[in-house]
């Protein structure tokens, strides 16, 4: 089942006072690669810090296939004068027997602490529950990422429970902490 043509089709973009989110597209690449080949931004990520330009390139294709395949979307995030300062999105859109998306978000390093995604979270927050009129959001953190579980209880999002060994990046088994909010609608 597909989220359907009226929901991820047409104009994607999403602006706040101080910020634009657009879908990844190709132009992205070189600054997705400054911006993930910082081990500083990629610590929590199940990623390794990028080293060449494909890389990039290959987070730009997933980004497209998932809007394409209209099971996620992931923006890129600009500042007023269309710096690059991170990205976030649904890395996961599902509906078969659910209702729910996997938010995910990133933010180079000088933006860290700038109040940016308290921002940005209640547009992504109102994109999931009144545009894709989901019943719940979901976010993965790593243990020891305060500051994400911080965000996510500051909008709303409740621990849930720790999924032990649930993923496997840079050689071996990795926790996550569970968050959810549900709809109030």
């Amino acid at each position: 089942m597909t989220i359907g043509v009226d929901v991820l089709a047409g104009d994607l973009e999403l602006k706040t006072a101080s910020f634009s989110l657009a879908p990844l597209r190709w132009a992205d690449g070189p600054d997705l690669l400054t911006h993930f080949s910082d081990p500083e931004v990629t610590q929590w990520l199940d990623i390794d810090p990028l080293e060449d330009l494909e890389e990039a390139e290959g987070i730009v294709a997933w980004a497209r296939t998932a809007l394409a395949e209209e099971r996620g979307v992931r923006w890129a995030i600009r500042d007023a004068d269309g710096d690059f300062v991170g990205t976030c999105g649904f890395n996961a859109i599902v509906l078969v027997r659910g209702s729910r998306g996997e938010i995910a978000y990133d933010l180079a390093r000088p933006w860290w602490g700038q109040g940016v995604m308290a921002e940005i979270m209640p547009l992504i927050l109102d994109f999931g529950f009144q545009r894709l009129r989901l019943r719940r959001l979901e976010a993965l953190v790593t243990p020891g990422n305060a500051r994400s579980c911080r965000l996510l209880e500051r909008h709303g999002f409740q621990r849930e429970g720790l999924l032990r060994d649930w993923g496997h990046w840079r050689g071996r088994f990795w926790d996550q902490v569970v968050y959810g909010r549900l709809s109030d609608i």
